[in-house]
């Protein structure tokens, strides 16, 4: 049996790998003062900047903010962006071996203008063409030296180019001889590439567009049929399912489950997915109880969602929240 205290108290032993896209995510903050005389488009005077590390970076920054020993491996340009980049991870104390810099790339940053709590538009620079064999085999080579010792691998793929099917089964096929867990936050392109991977996390419209379906998420029964579906397609663990506003929905070992979002004033809903698979695969990792896995990464989502931009999770408020409104004891854990 486990207390609540004693389960976070052990996401300080963890090691886990996140492989995947990283990017910049960049804010510019103001209010509008007048529409502009060129074209019919608010003007907004910018009051502050800032930035902050998103996509596969923002799950390795949710993970230290949790305890856990975090390796970020991805393949960035070697740019002015990549140097920002690099700033940011070093600020947040999150080691830079597993980063690789490519002259044939760009190092993706999102730009975003909000007045108030209100984004009016969001600029990408990006790239979205895969590795060459070359850069897919150093990255693979580098990865290799980097993974003794570890308790779980996130792949975190935003369709950037990063993660490919030959790297990705690559790793699977490691990770499954070393005994290591594997999660992931899919993406579209590579959406059936993850064989055997331990915990399988889309979010509804993920897995609808990928099997072609419209799914109600607050139909159980739907999202029962549209989890075998999946599991017809691709043989993997566990399947945890985001679905917004409904909550999420969990099906291993032959049972499911749907639980209920807890309520949250929304200020802004990226990034949660990143909370989720962290929380998610922290939790499985030290082999927790599955519906406890999925109701406190369920929790750790929405609370991020209160707070404009992209924020990873606070383990004081997440701990204080989660034995407010979670009865831990329905899951075989002491109270």
């Amino acid at each position: 049996m486990k207390t609540l205290e004693e389960i976070f108290e052990r996401f300080n032993g963890l090691k886990v790998m996140v492989i995947g896209d990283v990017m910049v995510d960049s804010y510019v903050w103001g209010r509008v003062t007048r529409i502009s005389p060129e074209a019919p488009v608010p003007v907004v005077g910018a009051k502050s900047r800032e930035a902050r590390l998103g996509g596969a970076a923002n799950v390795a920054l949710n993970l230290k903010e949790l305890g856990v020993d975090p390796i970020l491996c991805s393949v960035i340009g070697d740019d002015l962006e990549a140097s920002s980049f690099l700033t940011l991870l070093e600020k947040s104390g999150i080691r830079s071996e597993g980063i690789m810099k490519s002259p044939f790339r760009i190092t993706t940053i999102k730009h975003r203008i909000i007045a108030g709590n209100q984004q009016l538009l969001r600029v990408d620079q990006e790239t979205e063409k895969n590795l060459d064999k070359n850069e897919r085999e150093k990255f693979l080579e580098q990865l290799r030296g980097l993974m003794d010792g570890l308790d779980a691998i996130i792949f975190e793929d935003y369709d950037k180019g990063v993660l490919s099917k030959y790297l990705v089964q690559s790793i699977i096929s490691i990770a499954e001889e070393k005994g290591i867990f594997t999660a992931v936050d899919p993406k579209r392109k590579n959406f059936f590439t993850y064989e055997n991977v331990d915990l399988f996390k889309p979010n509804l419209k993920e897995l609808g567009d990928a099997l072609g379906l419209s799914i109600d998420g607050g139909d159980s029964s739907q999202l029962m049929s549209s989890v075998h579906k999946l599991r017809e397609r691709m043989d993997h663990g566990a399947t945890l399912l985001t679905l917004s506003e409904h909550g999420v929905f969990i099906d291993w070992g032959g049972e499911s489950k749907k639980l209920k979002a807890h309520k949250r004033e929304i200020a802004d809903v990226s990034g949660a997915g990143d909370t989720v698979i962290s929380i998610a695969t922290a939790a499985m990792a030290l082999k927790l109880p599955m519906d406890f896995c999925a109701d406190l990464s369920n929790l750790g989502g929405g609370l991020v969602c209160e707070h404009p931009g992209v924020v990873p999770i606070n383990k004081i408020h997440l701990f204080e929240e989660a034995r407010k409104s979670m009865a831990v004891k329905d899951y075989g854990l002491e109270g």
